[in-house]
């Protein structure tokens, strides 16, 4: 009966603390707002962003905080460059007029004519309309950043440049714009570059020089950029082999791919507003805790409050993290799973590997164009495996490279012995001699196999 009153009255007390004047959780400055819209843009919550970039718009007009202000508007052109690429050029020249009217740090202003360059470019693009806009405002950037020896946004805007000139098919021009960038480029602006010059190589139909560029490129944790490269490296290797419709199949498997991608993104988003909407909650009640707990109870009441807010703080953050390694590896067996997809499927559409998985047990004759056939493409997807072993071992037999070649293709003993005219007994021993011998490996459990990937 007693725990019962006391849990009356403790609701009675919450409900009188409830019922006073709240705060006004909008009174911030367009500065606050501006890195609260930017906190919510890195966890990927496009529209939350947004409109936490509309409200800082606002409130940095009241405020004349031109600086905020024409910054918000280049944020917001940058969520919406995507979705709606007219709306964002018009944003990026609102925010390049503040700019003029209210100068500032003039790399800024160089920031805003390459972005709005670019945006003018995607608006030409998708309309196939003149990109002479496109054009003028990025040439006017790289201009201002040449003559303050900008070399950093010398690189971005030559970049730009290459890409403008890549959408028009003017594949030379890209060419020469990506040169000069690639000699300007920065460790974390080299992807970027590089990109734009394999592409440009690509389109000129210069396989060796595009592929020697996309493995120049380092993707470390960015698994999108390490799709890009994958993708690009499987065309080669098929457009080598002329065949074009497998080059298809793979951009349609990678569309899939990126579909996955955005609604993984989309997905999180959500989970992101619920639980800042959950903390905003959270900290109104214990503003009104704080606010009207003056007696002894109430104050009781407000640390328990505290005490339960942070174990949930705690508990928030050890589940998001776990989400997040749960998420990233993921990430990474779907990646690692769609590049083994790509090998195979590229190794089994060759016409060496029909010709094997066809004899039977008749015996197989393979001419040196084809051993170079399989060899190449192996590489091309291997990432170099034969000719780093030929570097490495550089006293290697022809015909125990060829082995080598046979067993990473996965074929059993019985079809190799076809190739040698050899028995499958005499295949092992060839095996376990080539292992011993060169790899100087002498553990049986051990196999050739196992080496080969190592």
């Amino acid at each position: 009966m007693c725990t019962r009153v006391f849990y009356i009255f403790i609701l009675s007390i919450l409900l009188i603390a409830c019922s006073q004047p709240q705060k006004k959780w909008d009174s911030q400055t367009a500065k606050r707002c501006l890195e609260d819209a930017e906190a919510a843009l890195d966890n990927d919550s496009i529209r939350l962003g947004e409109s936490l970039l509309r409200k800082t718009i606002r409130l940095a007009e009241e405020s004349k905080d031109w600086h905020t202000y024409y910054i918000a508007y280049q944020r917001l052109a940058e969520a919406l460059s995507q979705s709606n690429p007219e709306e964002a050029l018009r944003l990026m020249k609102k925010a390049l007029t503040i700019y003029e009217q209210h100068p500032d740090d003039e790399r800024n202003y160089v920031i805003l004519l390459d972005y709005a360059g670019t945006y003018a470019s995607q608006v030409a693009f998708t309309t196939k309309g003149s990109y002479d806009d496109a054009v003028g405002l990025v040439t006017k950037a790289y201009d201002i950043a040449k003559k303050n020896k900008m070399t950093d946004l010398m690189c971005q805007t030559l970049t730009t440049l290459a890409n403008i000139a890549w959408a028009k098919e003017d594949y030379r021009l890209a060419l020469d714009y990506a040169h000069q960038a690639e000699s300007l480029a920065t460790a974390d602006l080299r992807p970027g570059t590089l990109q734009v010059l394999a592409r440009s190589f690509l389109s000129l139909n210069m396989l060796d020089s595009a592929e020697t560029a996309y493995r120049q490129i380092e993707p470390g944790n960015n698994i999108h950029l390490a799709y890009i490269v994958q993708s690009y490296l499987a065309k080669i290797a098929l457009r080598r082999m002329g065949a074009a419709k497998v080059e298809g199949d793979i951009d349609n498997a990678f569309e899939q791919v990126e579909d996955f991608y955005y609604k993984a993104l989309e997905q999180k988003d959500q989970y992101y507003q619920e639980t800042l909407r959950q903390e905003i909650e959270n900290q109104q009640l214990e503003y009104r805790s704080q606010m009207y707990g003056r007696t002894l109870l109430m104050t009781i009441i407000a640390s328990l409050i505290v005490i339960l807010a942070m174990i949930l703080v705690v508990r928030y953050r050890m589940q998001k993290q776990r989400q997040e390694a749960e998420y990233h590896k993921t990430q990474l067996h779907q990646a690692n799973e769609v590049v083994a997809f790509l090998q195979n499927f590229i190794l089994e559409r060759t016409e060496v590997m029909k010709k094997l998985n066809q004899s039977g047990d008749s015996v197989i004759y393979l001419s040196p164009q084809e051993w170079s056939e399989v060899e190449r493409t192996l590489n091309a997807i291997d990432n170099n495996r034969f000719a780093n072993l030929r570097e490495q071992y550089p006293d290697m037999q022809e015909d125990d490279i060829r082995l080598c070649i046979l067993t990473r293709l996965g074929l059993s003993n019985r079809t190799i012995g076809n190739i040698y005219c050899i028995t499958i007994s005499a295949v092992q021993h060839r095996k376990l001699k080539l292992k011993k011998d060169v790899f100087g490996e002498t553990n049986p459990e051990i196999m050739l196999e196992q080496i080969l990937k190592r």
